[in-house]
């Protein structure tokens, strides 16, 4: 039998019994639905967490190193007052670090916190995240100035009251009008806006652009990090490959300051990006080890419903099947024609559930944060499992058809 007749016959059945194909087929576009749904969306986070989020919270190269490490999960309250005893990090601690590595890097201080600002205008901007930082901070952060200028190395040593803003910011608080030369109040001080950032855009819903940067050891310091602390000291290597080895020297510099024995733990942590997410990648591999099991559950029932409706169309087909006997169909004939049908109904099956399942992950992506990575490979494996599915789905049924007797078929009733 030619597999294009066969096909047509497929589509036939499928135009003839709409509500029939459409439940028999239900099994096969979950299970590709499911799949294509949770990959996207899986795949998009991990892009997203990978590229974005580490970027922005962390760097591009860098250790960062702070009392305790950033994600701490399933602790016991004895590691928590162990943690609450650890000495802070300082300023001095920076600049230690700054003179002793060997490798060439970046090194830069940064405390945060919160708080709602008031121009000299009168208006105000609330849940700004207010940033001391060293000078270097904009380097490892990739930010950009659109207007005006950063503040130097020398405006950082020397505490100066100038303040770097984002996009949101200005907007929020001066409404179009040039900022830069205003002056900003944050806790009731007065800082001379020298510059305004590039718009960076959002990060998990969260605005990137609502922020205040001023040097860390200006007046800032007394909502960030009073008296020479600091919240995190970040160091950028400026070759990728140095990275690991100028994380030993951090610890090493950082071991002989706190005077501690080779035989203590540190009182400090030092993590780099992949270190940071370590937690996502244990979620996201436990996701894709359970989506097999979970794909293969529906699909199965979907095979199994694929066949019943096969046998019972084989049934209703048993004096077609006889007539094609008698005028010298051959056995394989029937057994491809039934095998084609099978497997082009799953396939139709498989494609409708890849439609569906790309566009709930571009809904999910749209109404929410979450982003949606839509890879070629796993829209053909998708199709591929349907078509799968439909051929093992009809060998039963092909076989029995293709073993009828032609008198006995011609009979039947």
């Amino acid at each position: 039998m030619h597999i294009w007749e066969g096909i047509a016959l497929a589509f036939q059945q499928i135009r003839a019994e709409k509500l029939k194909s459409f439940f028999s087929l239900l099994g096969v576009i979950l299970g590709v639905m499911f799949l294509i749904v949770v990959v996207t969306v899986v795949e998009g986070l991990d892009r997203y967490v990978r590229e974005d989020f580490t970027s922005q919270i962390f760097g591009v190269n860098t250790v960062t190193l702070q009392r305790w490490q950033s994600i701490n999960i399933n602790t016991s309250r004895e590691e928590r007052r162990e943690r609450n005893r650890r000495p802070r990090l300082q300023i001095a601690d920076a600049d230690a670090i700054r003179e002793q590595l060997t490798l060439p890097s970046r090194v830069a201080v940064e405390s945060e916190t919160g708080a709602t600002v008031v121009g000299d205008n009168g208006l105000t901007a609330s849940g700004v995240r207010v940033t001391g930082a060293s000078a270097d901070i904009f380097a490892i952060r990739d930010y950009v100035v659109a207007q005006g200028r950063l503040f130097t190395r020398q405006e950082a040593e020397a505490g100066s009251p100038v303040i770097v803003i984002g996009s949101e910011t200005a907007n929020r608080v001066y409404e179009g009008l040039e900022p830069v030369g205003r002056t900003l109040r944050v806790s009731g001080f007065p800082y001379r806006i020298i510059g305004v950032l590039e718009e960076k855009g959002t990060l998990f819903g969260q605005s990137l652009d609502n922020l205040v940067i001023a040097p860390a050891r200006s007046p800032i310091r007394s909502i960030t990090a009073p008296r020479g602390f600091v919240d995190a000291i970040i160091i950028q290597a400026l070759n990728p490959d140095d990275l690991s080895v100028i994380q030993l020297e951090t610890e090493g510099i950082m071991r002989v300051r706190r005077r501690l024995r080779p035989t203590e733990d540190p009182d400090f942590a030092l993590e780099t990006a992949e270190e940071a997410i370590a937690f996502w990648n244990n979620i996201s591999r436990m996701l894709f080890l359970a989506l097999p099991m979970l794909v293969s559950i529906s699909l199965v029932v979907g095979g199994i419903v694929i066949m019943n409706i096969m046998l019972v169309s084989v049934m209703e087909r048993t004096r077609e099947i006889g007539v094609r006997k008698a005028l010298g169909a051959r056995r394989r004939d029937i057994l491809w024609q039934v095998l084609i049908e099978s497997a082009t109904l799953s396939t139709v099956g498989a494609a409708f559930g890849v439609a569906v399942g790309l566009g709930i992950a571009k809904g999910v992506s749209a109404v929410s944060p979450v982003p949606a990575a839509v890879a070629p490979q796993w829209i053909v494996l998708g199709v591929t499992l349907g078509l799968s599915v439909g051929v093992l789905a009809g060998v039963y049924p092909a076989a029995r058809a293709s073993k009828l007797d032609p008198v006995d078929a011609l009979r039947y009733e």
